[in-house]
C-alpha cells in the first residue's frame, strides 16, 4: 500500500460523518489528528451526540450552520441535491462534501449506501458492510452496476486490521520477504474477552441474530477479511488474480450465556441490581460499569454506551449525579408484558447475562482451505509453473468469548523454513535451519486497532485527495491507497456467509460453487 507524504493539499477533503457513535467519533478523531482532511458535517438523530461530535471536530465553540448538521441522513441527501441545482444555476452555495463516513447501525448502511450511491460521493463504510447477503449484494450491484467498467468514487470498508502497522509488517514478512518460506497454515484467534462480549454481545445491541447478524459477521468479519488478505489477496494490488479458496466449514454456537448457566442463588433475578447473587457474580452489571469503570473516573467506553451523557453529567454535577444516572440506566428490565419491539429496539445493559435474550455465538471456530492454484509461465502451462506463493494452504480462526485479552489478537503462521508467531505488539519468527528467532516490535501507534483506525482514515483519506487534486484515476487511487477492491470487500462477507451456511448445516461449502450459486447467478 502506498504511503504518501504529509504534505498539505491546495483543497484538503472536506468530510460527513453519518452516525455520531462511538465509530464515528474515532474516525473524527483520526482524520482531524492524522490527516489534513477536514470533518466539515454530521447527520445524528440524537441531539446530545450530533452537538458533542460536532463540538470536538466541527463548529468547535461557535454555533453550527445549517449545512454542518443534519438530523437525518435523507436530510443531508436532500440538502446536496438542492446545494448541486442551485450551483448549476450560478447561486453561490456552500463548500461541497467530498466524502462520507458510514458509521451507523449495521443494519442501515444498504439503505445509506445505496441512497447516496447516485451523488458519486467517496464513501467509508464502518464494517459490517450489511447484516444479510441479499444486502451485501445490493450495495455490490449499487456500486459498480452491470455493465460498467470504471468505478465512480472511492470506496472504503471499516476493515481496520488491514491497515495497522503490525499487520503491515506481518504481511510483508509472510509474503514479500517470505522469512518463513512457503506459507503453508495459519491460526488466528480473536479473544474477545469475557465481559467485552457479555457487554456487546449478550446485553448489548450484536446480541440477536433476527436482530443484527451472527457474531462472525458483527464481530469477526474483519479477522475472515485479514485471513483472506494473507490467503488470497495478490501481494500487489493488480498484478496476478486472486488465489481463491476452495472449501470452508464452521462449527460453533452459543455455549454458556443460557439459563442453565445461571448459579442457583440467583433464583428468579433478571437483572443485577435486584439480585441476590450480585455480589458473587463476575458478571454484576454494577461492578463492570461502576466498580471497575465510572468509580474509577473512566466515563468513555464502555459507559457512554450504556448512557451517552454521563460523560456530561460527570463533568458538571459531579460523580455521585453520575452514578446515581447509571444505575439507573442499569434499573432499566423488561419482563413477559413488555412488547417484543421494544425489547428488541434497543440494548438492556442491567440485564442477567443468563436471562438475556440473546443468540449469537460465544465460541465458533472456521477452517478455510485452499488448493494449488500455480499460475503458468510465460510461453508455458500451469503444470509446470512455480506453485510460489499459490500453494495449498489452511487457516483457521478462532473467536472465542472466554479471555483475558480483549480484542488482541494472536496467531501462528507455518511455513516450509520456520515459523511465525504473533499478538497485537509483537512478531516473533523463527528460522528452522538457523534455529534461530527474531522478534520484531512494530510501532504502536494511538488510536484504536493498534493503529488501524487512524491508518485507514489516512488512506481513505488520501485516496480522496488523489482523486480531487492530483486528478488520479478513481481505480489508480483505490488500488494505490485503498489497497482493497470492491470485490475483496465481498468475497471477505461472502466468507462469512458461506461459513454461516457450514456452521448451520453442519456441511462442508465448496467456494466456487457457493459463489455461482448467491453472486454470479444472481446479476
Amino acid at each position: 500500500m502506498h504511503n504518501s507524504g504529509s504534505k498539505i493539499l491546495r483543497a484538503p477533503p472536506r468530510f460527513l460523518i453519518i452516525g455520531a457513535g462511538a465509530r464515528g467519533n474515532a474516525y473524527a478523531r483520526a482524520v482531524t489528528e492524522s490527516t489534513n482532511g477536514i470533518i466539515a458535517a454530521v447527520a445524528e438523530p440524537i441531539t446530545f451526540k450530533r452537538e458533542l461530535l460536532g463540538r470536538n471536530y466541527i463548529w468547535r465553540d461557535t454555533s453550527s450552520k445549517p449545512e454542518q448538521a443534519f438530523v437525518h441522513w435523507r436530510e443531508f441527501l436532500d440538502y446536496e441535491q438542492q446545494r448541486r441545482n442551485d450551483a448549476a444555476k450560478g447561486t453561490p452555495v456552500p463548500t461541497p462534501i467530498d466524502g462520507v463516513f458510514i458509521c451507523t447501525l449495521d443494519e442501515m448502511h444498504a439503505e445509506i449506501i445505496v441512497g447516496l450511491t447516485p451523488l458519486d460521493m467517496h464513501l467509508m463504510c464502518e464494517k459490517p458492510l450489511a447484516t444479510t447477503w441479499k444486502d451485501c449484494l445490493r450495495i455490490y450491484r449499487a456500486l459498480q452496476p452491470a455493465g460498467t467498467a470504471e468505478s465512480k468514487a472511492i470506496f472504503s470498508i471499516g476493515h481496520v486490521l488491514r491497515y495497522s502497522p503490525h499487520n503491515q509488517l506481518l504481511r510483508k514478512l509472510l509474503l514479500e520477504d517470505r522469512v518463513i518460506g512457503s506459507f503453508m497454515s495459519i491460526e488466528h484467534t480473536e479473544p474477545v474477552g469475557w465481559w467485552h462480549f457479555s457487554h456487546s454481545y449478550v446485553r448489548g445491541n450484536w446480541r440477536k441474530e433476527a436482530s443484527t447478524a451472527p457474531s462472525l459477521l458483527t464481530k469477526s468479519c474483519h479477522d475472515i477479511d485479514f485471513l483472506l488478505w494473507l490467503l488470497c489477496s495478490p501481494i500487489k494490488p493488480g498484478i496476478q488474480p486472486p488465489h481463491l479458496p476452495a472449501y470452508v466449514t464452521s462449527t460453533g454456537s452459543l455455549v454458556y450465556f443460557r439459563r442453565h448457566s445461571k448459579p442457583d442463588s440467583a433464583g428468579h433475578a433478571t437483572n443485577c441490581l435486584s439480585c441476590a447473587a450480585e455480589n458473587e457474580c463476575m458478571y454484576s452489571a454494577k461492578k463492570i460499569y461502576y466498580d471497575h469503570h465510572l468509580q474509577k473516573g473512566n466515563t468513555g467506553w464502555p459507559v457512554h454506551i450504556v448512557d451517552p451523557e454521563i460523560e456530561d453529567c460527570w463533568a458538571s454535577e459531579g460523580v455521585d449525579a453520575a452514578r446515581e444516572r447509571l444505575m439507573k440506566q442499569l434499573c432499566d428490565n423488561y419482563d413477559e408484558t413488555t412488547p417484543q419491539v421494544d425489547i428488541d429496539r434497543r440494548p438492556w445493559f442491567g440485564r442477567c447475562v443468563y436471562e438475556a435474550d440473546n443468540d449469537v455465538c460465544d465460541d465458533q471456530v472456521v477452517t478455510i482451505s485452499l488448493e494449488d492454484d500455480p499460475l503458468p509461465v510465460p510461453g508455458g502451462t500451469a503444470a509446470n509453473a512455480a506453485p510460489a506463493d499459490r500453494s495449498a494452504k489452511t487457516a483457521i480462526f478462532h473467536m472465542v468469548a472466554f479471555t483475558e485479552a480483549q480484542c488482541e489478537r494472536r496467531g501462528r503462521i507455518y511455513g516450509s523454513k520456520g515459523e511465525i508467531e504473533y499478538n497485537s505488539k509483537s512478531i516473533r519468527v523463527y528460522d528452522f535451519a538457523t534455529r534461530s528467532a527474531r522478534v520484531h516490535h512494530p510501532h504502536q501507534p494511538g488510536g484504536g486497532h493498534g493503529g488501524g483506525d487512524d491508518g485507514l482514515a489516512g488512506q481513505f483519506v488520501k485516496a480522496v485527495c488523489a482523486v480531487k487534486n492530483e486528478h488520479v484515476a478513481v481505480e489508480e487511487a483505490q488500488a494505490l491507497h485503498i489497497g482493497c477492491t470492491l470485490e475483496e470487500v465481498i468475497r471477505s462477507h461472502a466468507m462469512v456467509f458461506a461459513a454461516e451456511e457450514a456452521r448451520r448445516t453442519k456441511t462442508v461449502v465448496h467456494w466456487q460453487e457457493w459463489w455461482q450459486r448467491n453472486v454470479e447467478s444472481t446479476g
